[in-house]
């Protein structure tokens, strides 16, 4: 049963006040949500954003390729003629559309595409295979198969590349190597997917068709299915990359000894700073001048907050605190709040989490 777009508008006149505000709050929960495992929400690491970067720049590369301008041509579409049509009109047509004459291209396609299976196997493989492959013949399809086969894999191979550089150890660290093998998996399966569909097709299916309309024109929609695949495939990565690397999804508790690895850089950060103190403490004790002018520090602190208490506006401020009560609980939800954001990184480690420089996301 078709819906009419009055229907449609009254849904969303109905619906949309009530869904607008739950998926805004969604979005902001799912930006800023809460931490997983204890772990904190992190802005995007300075190498995971290069690295979205060239993914943003292959997957729009990829979405380019599929303009007509960036298409090898269909002279079957193009001169708007039946699969059936004789080679001399085809060719007059095209002539006609071009102003200036066929090219050499075009008068090689001309001597190679005078049957009906050769004409089949141009919508399967391409101009590029018919025109230049100089050991293909229509008695031996699976010849034109083979010599496309690097022209199929050039993209899924760019890609894997582009694949293996932003998954690199070495260029994002552990928040791109995670991904590594599934996303080089990803890509071989979409590599294989192709060639299955490319050496699968049966071509006889065109030879039924009498019309313009019902040619099926294998080549050229396989072309734009392969690259709108990758450039998914690539968004996608970029996307679990964002999740991963800002602990938005995709954390596990560290190992036990990750763990105690962590404890113990905390534990030398704190002895280191406990250490320099204490030297400086001893260093003061020490030097005569030095304990003289602490002294004399705090002598001259205590009579300025003596003669600072015994001012008439301090002892009013004072007196008016003492009379209206303070809030006691309010002071004590301030000093726990503080001693949390204090004691959180420990916390963290000993309840199974870790801080978010030491995250580890799981593929």
């Amino acid at each position: 049963m078709a819906i009419s777009w009055g229907t449609i508008k009254s849904l969303l006149l109905f619906f949309g006040p009530l869904l607008l505000p739950k998926a805004l709050a969604y979005y902001r929960s799912v930006r800023a949500g809460p931490s997983i495992h204890g772990v904190p929400i992190r802005p995007i690491p300075s190498a995971v954003s290069r690295a979205l970067l060239i993914l943003f720049v292959a997957a729009s590369i990829f979405l380019i390729r599929t303009l007509p301008p960036f298409s090898p041509e269909n002279i079957f579409s193009l001169t708007a003629s039946r699969l059936q049509i004789p080679t001399d009109v085809l060719f007059t047509r095209l002539s006609t559309l071009r102003g200036t004459g066929l090219t050499d291209n075009d008068n090689i396609l001309r001597t190679k595409i005078s049957s009906l299976e050769s004409r089949l196997l141009f919508l399967q493989f391409g101009p590029d295979v018919v025109t230049n492959c100089q050991f293909c013949t229509p008695e031996d399809p699976k010849s034109y198969l083979y010599y496309f086969l690097p022209a199929l894999l050039a993209p899924h191979l760019i890609n894997l590349i582009v694949i293996a550089a932003v998954t690199s150890g070495l260029f994002t660290g552990k928040e791109g190597g995670v991904w590594r093998t599934t996303a080089t998996i990803a890509a071989g399966a979409a590599a294989f997917l192709d060639i299955w569909l490319t050496s699968t097709y049966d071509a006889r299916v065109n030879a039924r068709a009498t019309r313009l309309e019902e040619l099926n024109s294998f080549f050229w929609k396989m072309r734009i299915y392969r690259f709108i695949g990758l450039s998914l495939l690539d968004g996608l990565l970029g996307w679990l990359l964002y999740l991963s690397s800002t602990n938005r999804a995709f954390i596990t508790a560290p190992s036990p000894a990750e763990r105690i690895e962590i404890s113990m850089r905390l534990l030398d950060v704190v002895r280191s700073k406990m250490s320099a103190m204490s030297i400086m403490r001893n260093t003061v004790s020490r030097d005569e001048s030095l304990r003289e002018r602490s002294n004399q520090y705090w002598v001259h602190e205590g009579r300025v907050m003596g003669e600072l208490m015994e001012q008439r506006d301090v002892m009013e401020s004072v007196n008016n605190a003492l009379e209206n009560r303070i809030n006691m609980q309010n002071i004590s939800k301030d000093a726990e709040s503080y001693a949390n954001n204090v004691v959180a990184p420990l916390e963290v480690i000993f309840q199974g989490g870790q801080p978010s420089e030491g995250v580890v996301p799981v593929a």
